[in-house]
């Protein structure tokens, strides 16, 4: 627990990305539990956005609907981006409030910074509108997050000193990756005197099932532990975290990070020092660091499943599991949308937060599958 704008904040944060569904609408019944578990563990903190598919109505029905609103602090997003003009970026706020209900934010930030598109946020006035939202209280704390390099993130700090927080993706398998650069953005925000929310600190879930030499080494250690958990643990452990985003799917997962968060104990050294040496580990596997955000999937023309091609793909490149990987894909693809469908148009490059080489992948994944 730590004490961020004159109250404490638990370290652990429900991030609502990916919500669990029925068939395909969201699980409310199942959120709903999950919602209330974390309450009554004693977590505040949810984070949604504008362009999660569902989540923001969602989390009327399982919290908003449901719990007084000082009970909990609700964080959404406003995706310029995504947007074709200035009115339809800021509309976005509008229609949040009235997707959630919740009369007001708590945090409230600017979507996703890459290198191709921060600035249609300078473009649209959207700076000047959300400090306006602030000063009329509909929101009470504004920040970004961010998915590019630490020249960038100085530059936007420098420009913008009065941000209250930054979201950035931190994880033990990113902190040297030099397309993510977790440890050198972790630092600039840090120099600046921001506050962090840490957004993928399991890395799209892959974390939570590491390949076998990284697992033997954490069980080694402490068998009883989740994968998950060292994952979360060693976010939270660093200094200036807000609190660490979780992206929970179900109740299993929601009860896994509650029993080690709940009384949260900060890694020690030797635990410190089996991070660093499944750092090393992790270096040697040629794995596809998708975090499975989906952002590359929403102008696919093809509709192309391309995370869950990746995850196919890793089950082989990370494990050594093919006849897994052939299995995996061809349940992703059984209605058709093969990898080789891509037609190399690059819209999900330019929307890839890792900044990976989607067109490249693909090809693979037809010679490993097709």
């Amino acid at each position: 627990m730590s004490e961020y704008f004159g109250k404490e904040v638990p370290k652990l944060g429900f991030g609502l990305m990916r919500l669990p569904h029925k068939g395909i609408a969201m699980d409310i019944e199942q959120i709903s539990k999950m919602t209330d578990l974390f309450l009554e563990a004693g977590f505040t903190y949810f984070d949604t956005a504008f362009v999660y598919p569902g989540s923001e109505a969602a989390i009327k029905k399982a919290l908003v609907d449901r719990y007084p609103r000082e009970s909990y602090t609700l964080a959404t997003k406003i995706n310029a981006a995504m947007a074709p003009t200035e009115k339809a970026a800021k509309k976005q706020f509008l229609t949040s409030l009235e997707r959630t209900g919740a009369g007001y934010f708590d945090y409230y930030l600017l979507h996703a910074f890459m290198e191709n598109n921060y600035k249609r946020y300078d473009k649209f006035g959207i700076w000047d509108y959300v400090k306006e939202l602030k000063a009329e209280g509909k929101v009470k704390y504004f920040g970004f997050s961010f998915h590019a390099g630490p020249e960038l993130l100085d530059q936007i700090l420098n420009d913008h000193p009065e941000v209250d927080f930054v979201q950035l993706q931190i994880n033990y398998a990113d902190w040297e990756n030099p397309k993510v650069t977790s440890r050198a953005n972790y630092e600039v925000a840090r120099k600046h005197g921001k506050s962090i929310v840490v957004m993928e600190p399991v890395k799209g879930g892959s974390l939570a099932n590491p390949p076998k030499p990284v697992r033997e080494l954490l069980k080694a250690y402490h068998p009883d532990m989740s994968y998950a958990s060292w994952a979360i643990r060693f976010v939270a452990s660093l200094d200036g975290i807000i609190t660490v985003l979780s992206g929970m799917s179900n109740i299993a997962q929601m009860e896994d990070n509650l029993s080690y968060m709940k009384d949260f104990k900060p890694l020690n050294e030797e635990e410190q020092e089996i991070i660093r040496k499944a750092q090393v580990l992790l270096g040697k596997y040629s794995t596809i660091p998708c975090t499975s955000c989906h952002y590359c999937t929403e102008g696919c023309p093809k509709q192309i499943a391309i995370p869950d091609i990746f995850t196919a793909m890793n089950k082989q490149l990370g494990n050594g599991q093919m006849a897994e990987a052939k299995a995996a894909y061809a349940e992703v693809t059984a209605e058709g949308r093969m990898a080789s469908d891509c037609i190399g148009c690059l819209q999900c490059e330019g929307a890839c937060p890792q900044h990976l080489t989607i067109t490249e992948y693909l090809k693979q994944a037809s010679e490993m599958f097709e």
